[in-house]
């Protein structure tokens, strides 16, 4: 999760939302990504997607069975769905999304009873720190106190206290 948490600066630092994805396989990180939807104008290109595009390369298939994605907050319907499709065997995250989880916040497709693949989750892994990187940098981009940033221009930030 830790290297999960440095993508996500490096994100932040670009002006993307701070979040981060590993992807490790027999203990090795295989695939590394930071959110980068306003670097490369599309909405699909958040860390989890791009993490398993990674991966999939690496491994030269688009099973990602023996692997576990690290990633620093729940992920959203898009993600959870590529995350089942790729057959990921485990999925851990960081802080809870209540506006956009769907790993039990809104809704839990990752386990939903129907699919054909539910992946192992395990949620809540260094929560506070993944919340803090999430909030500090929605603070700033509101232009609230203790910022030096008075940007503003987004409206809502994920509740991210679990």
């Amino acid at each position: 999760m830790r290297a999960a948490l440095d993508a996500a600066r490096e994100a932040a630092l670009a002006g993307e939302v701070p979040v981060g994805a590993v992807i490790v396989r027999d203990e090795a990180a295989i695939a590394v990504a930071g959110n980068r939807t306003l670097r490369d104008e599309d909405a699909t290109a958040h860390a989890e997607t791009l993490a398993v595009r990674a991966a999939c390369t690496a491994l030269g298939s688009w099973r990602l069975t023996g692997c576990t994605l690290y990633v620093t907050l729940e992920p959203c319907a898009m993600c959870a769905g590529a995350l089942v499709l790729s057959r990921v065997d485990r999925v851990v995250f960081g802080a809870w999304d209540s506006k956009a989880g769907m790993a039990g916040s809104i809704e839990d497709l990752l386990r939903h009873r129907r699919l054909n693949h539910r992946p192992e989750v395990a949620a809540g892994v260094l929560a506070e720190e993944c919340g803090a990187l999430l909030s500090e940098f929605f603070r700033a981009r509101r232009g609230g106190p203790n910022t030096s940033s008075g940007e503003g221009g987004l409206v809502d930030t994920p509740d991210v206290s679990g």
